[in-house]
């Protein structure tokens, strides 16, 4: 069975949220500041290491100043 982690969906997901977070013009560690956790957990998130639950990806969608839906089409 494949963890949902380990999918072309998941990784799209994550390749989204990348985009998002250069696009703001942010880096990992000033990301990592606003959710207040350390650098490696923004970096272990955009490598698809680290799953996002919907609370934490509220967050991000409003530190890079996107909706919801941006990170799921």
């Amino acid at each position: 069975m494949v963890k949902s982690i380990q999918t072309k969906e998941y990784a799209y997901f994550v390749q989204k949220l990348r985009k998002a977070r250069i696009e703001a013009r942010l880096t990992q560690v000033q990301v990592a500041n606003k959710l207040r956790r350390p650098q490696s957990h923004i970096s272990n998130v955009e490598s698809g290491q680290q799953r996002v639950d919907v609370i934490e990806l509220q967050r991000f969608a409003k530190i890079y100043g996107k909706s919801i839906d941006y990170f799921l089409k």
